[in-house]
């Protein structure tokens, strides 16, 4: 056989290169403890450049609104674009006072546990315009099933916040008899499921309540609450199956305020995608909301909630905010990310930026304002003072152990009770 150079440089192609090693990328934040804040890499669209799609639009037909940004307020405070509701000066006005009680409210609250006087506590700074403008666009009826930042919901629905006080402190108010962590509430009058320390579950909880009140003829709708973090769990996607199978009338809500405790969005895949891109492989509609827009959360909730009305099924919305705070008072986010990261958020605080719209209204003032700041915070610091003449962390003014099977069985068995008697209550 004749020898071939061509057979010989085959043989040379077919030969394993020797490959480089392999390598992992590790998501980093853009900028670390002692670096100037960096958010150069956000995509951020223009106030009242995205479309609004009609009610009954096919997923397929709306990609897009999972990468835009929907904004409705402009740097001066107007409202412009298709998404801006028509909203009266007194659902405003309303939607402003949640925001400024929630705030006043974390406010005092995360000081009394630095006093020692509870636990824990989650404040919800720089996210109040999720819960007051979601809680206005939905019905009263509606069934929410909160994460642990959502306390505005229960605030805007009229739940005293002496209550939500008495919990905090699990003191002799408190209307879950101390069994559960403070910020755990919940409300069955007020359509208020309660808040899991287990992060995820409320999401398919939310979607079988949703197919339940479908199955029985209901009206009422459901909606859920979990952060950026939460969507890497197995909840998540379990729910997003559900919704898209069966269409189910229910809000998806996904709070991406950029840090899951320590842990930047990144590592959850924000980096990769936005969070409401994920809807697309289930065929659900999805919309990129900017969640510091009180007026553009309103409108994208109010969308939502008719598609879901309408029968069209479930939304996934992706309310893009930030944490202007620490995760909770166990956590310091000094170790993880710029001192000055919360004041060059780029998309500002979401109680000035209503402030401004409304002074651009000519329905409101700095003067007006300031009074009704100095109204809430009167408000809470008496309801405060009551609240702990029934008890504060550590001075054992908790409910009996009496209680400890009230709301666990319909009939207690007879031999806890004989337990519960022997050991004197």
């Amino acid at each position: 056989m004749l020898h071939s150079p061509r057979l010989d440089r085959q043989a040379v192609a077919l030969k394993p290169a020797r490959n480089a090693p392999l390598t992992l990328r590790i998501p980093e934040p853009a900028a670390r403890p002692g670096e100037p804040a960096n958010f150069s890499q956000l995509r951020l669209s223009a106030p009242g450049a995205v479309r609004r799609p009609a009610l009954d639009t096919e997923a397929r037909s709306m990609h897009d609104l999972a990468y835009e940004l929907i904004r409705v307020l402009d740097d001066r405070g107007n409202a412009v674009g298709p998404w801006a509701p028509d909203l009266s000066t007194a659902t405003l006005l309303a939607g402003l006072r949640t925001m400024l009680l929630t705030r006043v409210f974390d406010e005092r609250m995360y000081r009394a546990q630095r006093q020692g006087k509870c636990s824990f506590y989650v404040r919800s700074t720089g996210e109040e315009a999720v819960t007051a403008a979601q809680a206005a666009a939905l019905e009263s009826s509606d069934m929410c099933f909160p994460s642990y930042r959502q306390q505005g919901l229960l605030i805007a629905r009229g739940y005293p916040i002496l209550k939500m006080m008495g919990q905090v402190y699990s003191n002799t108010l408190d209307p879950l008899l101390g069994r559960q962590m403070p910020v755990m509430y919940s409300s069955r009058e007020h359509n208020f499921f309660t808040v899991s320390g287990n992060l995820g579950t409320q999401f398919i909880q939310a979607v079988g309540w949703a197919m339940g009140s479908a199955l029985s003829g209901d009206t009422r709708i459901a909606a859920s609450w979990v952060g950026d973090g939460t969507t890497a769990e197995g909840d998540f996607h379990y729910a997003l199956t559900f919704a898209s199978v069966y269409r189910a009338p229910v809000l998806l809500n996904v709070v991406n305020n950029q840090w899951a405790i320590s842990s930047f969005q990144g590592i959850a895949g924000g980096d990769e995608a936005p969070f409401a891109a994920r809807a697309i492989g289930y065929g659900l509609p999805a919309l990129r909301v900017d969640g510091n827009d009180f007026l553009a959360v309103y409108a994208a909730t109010r969308w939502a909630a008719q598609r879901a009305r309408s029968n069209h099924g479930a939304t996934l919305i992706e309310l893009f905010t930030y944490r202007a705070e620490a995760h909770s008072t166990s956590d310091d986010p000094s170790r993880y990310r710029p001192a000055d990261e919360s004041a060059k958020w780029p998309l500002g605080d979401p109680i000035a930026r209503l402030k401004q719209h409304l002074i651009e209204r000519g329905d409101w003032s700095e003067q007006k304002h300031a009074a009704l700041l100095e109204e809430v915070t009167q408000e809470v610091r008496a309801v405060q003072k009551e609240a702990e003449a029934n008890g504060i962390h550590g001075n054992n003014k908790t409910h009996s152990p009496k209680t400890m099977f009230d709301g666990v069985f319909k009939d207690p068995d007879p031999r806890l009770l004989k337990q519960r008697q022997e050991a004197g209550y």
